[in-house]
């Protein structure tokens, strides 16, 4: 029995989605919470953007967050992988379709015929996202538990070099964050087919 073809994205692609935006909130705000009691930057993160109400809360909030990420991720990566999914989606990933793929998001003329299949430009940004976790993952492993990870922690240049590793991919995980939300309103059906799978 084939796969039904009106089918856009299966259950489990939409339940990982959504459980990870779930994760992905609170990590986010709890870590801007983080960050303004530590901040190494000449800037914080306004209170109100935040979650944890103090570091206390905020660390609470994150680690409870984290194996929400950490468990969802694995299932989401095992699942493309043991399928065979991330060769088909993902792959062929050339600089020539990349440009012209760009080129035409650019100019507003990126057809989304089918949204089954990812342009490259698509392509490019869930690989970056994905790499983009990992790094959040391994840095925060560093944080989390420095003695018990010195190896991690050497490769990264040490604590202090983590902690702005940790503070620069979750600003590119925001930055992914404000495209796909900015596609997804220019593009709304895909939203559509994310809740519905249809």
């Amino acid at each position: 029995m084939g796969r039904d073809p009106r089918i856009i994205h299966p259950a489990w692609l939409r339940v990982t989605h959504w459980l990870n935006a779930v994760a992905v909130v609170l990590l986010v705000t709890s870590g801007w919470r983080i960050y303004n009691a530590t901040s190494f930057l000449d800037f914080d993160i306004p209170s109100a953007m935040t979650l944890g109400g103090w570091l206390g809360g905020a660390l609470q909030w994150h680690f409870a967050a984290m194996w929400l990420l950490v468990a969802n991720g694995m299932l989401y990566l095992s699942i493309n992988l043991f399928s065979g999914r991330l060769r088909r989606q993902f792959f062929p990933l050339s600089p020539r379709q990349l440009l012209r793929d760009l080129g035409a998001a650019l100019r507003g003329k990126l057809a989304h015929a089918d949204p089954r299949h990812y342009n490259s430009v698509q392509r490019l940004a869930y690989l970056f996202v994905m790499l983009d976790s990992v790094i959040l993952v391994l840095s925060g492993l560093v944080l989390w538990k420095s003695v018990q990870f010195p190896l991690l922690r050497e490769l990264m240049g040490g604590y202090e070099a983590a902690r702005r590793i940790h503070f620069f991919a979750m600003s590119g995980l925001c930055a992914f964050i404000v495209v796909h939300v900015a596609m997804v309103a220019l593009v709304p059906r895909t939203l559509l087919a994310m809740l519905r799978g249809r």
